[in-house]
């Protein structure tokens, strides 16, 4: 924000997988706004220096060393969250990984890995911070979906599968938990700059680019952007939807 402004002050987010690549962003655009920021990741040197990163803003932060895909960890980060700060206003559930293959090659533990962190890590970390958003009647929770979820990719079964099950989460999630104030929204990237884009062969990254109509890869600020309107009083009527952040990739 300019000017010195800053919306969020007061608020405490949580963003999983909030070390590096887009969740690393999320968490500076949220702390940039003024939120205590609460980042989980399971890299313990990682998280150090995105702590450091995140400091280097100004505002609180903590991190925390957790596997979200665990129902223990998922609680810690929320009660730890909730004992430091007093409250949790944002959940962004943006801890993912990819197990890519072929379907018929696809083995049983690439497709258990990445729905147990991609979907069931955002239930136990909506189902954890909810009970304290309930308590206060208010909240914002934010999945990090993806356009495989809405369009599918081959070769990724198991993710495309996790990411539309995330939307359907955020569907159901945003009727239970309209009563109390709770909006819930899904932010669903196309083919954005990060680690996980640069792992993919050259001929397969410049495939996706030319189904892009603006042209170039987004980054990782951009779904921030996305993220940081979503966590602010200007989406107070909004809920239940899913925003694609992708350069007309999916429409």
């Amino acid at each position: 924000m300019t000017g010195g402004e800053t919306p969020l002050a007061e608020r405490v987010a949580i963003v999983t997988g909030g070390t590096r690549g887009i969740g690393l962003a999320i968490a500076t655009r949220l702390a940039e706004d003024g939120a205590a920021v609460v980042v989980s990741g399971r890299d313990a040197a990682r998280l150090e220096g995105a702590v450091k990163d995140l400091e280097a803003l100004g505002g609180p932060v903590l991190g925390i060393t957790a596997d979200v895909a665990t129902r223990e960890d998922a609680d810690r980060v929320c009660e730890t969250a909730k004992s430091r700060f007093g409250r949790i206003d944002v959940l962004v559930n943006n801890a993912g990984i990819t197990r890519d293959a072929l379907l018929i090659r696809m083995k049983d533990d690439d497709w258990d890995q990445v729905l147990d962190v991609n979907l069931r890590g955002a239930f136990l970390m909506t189902r954890a911070a909810a009970r304290t958003m309930v308590r206060q009647k208010s909240g914002r929770v934010i999945n990090v979906t993806s356009a495989a979820g809405a369009m599918g990719n081959p070769g990724q079964a198991n993710y495309s599968a996790a990411k539309a099950g995330l939307i359907g989460l955020t569907k159901s999630a945003a009727r239970e938990l309209a009563h109390w104030s709770i909006l819930v929204n899904a932010v669903a990237p196309g083919l954005i700059d990060t680690d996980m884009t640069a792992a993919l062969p050259a001929a397969a990254r410049q495939a996706l680019l030319a189904q892009v109509p603006l042209g170039r890869i987004g980054t990782a600020r951009d779904v921030a952007e996305m993220v940081g309107f979503l966590a602010g009083d200007a989406a107070g009527y909004i809920t239940g939807q899913v925003f694609h952040v992708n350069g007309g990739l999916y429409m």
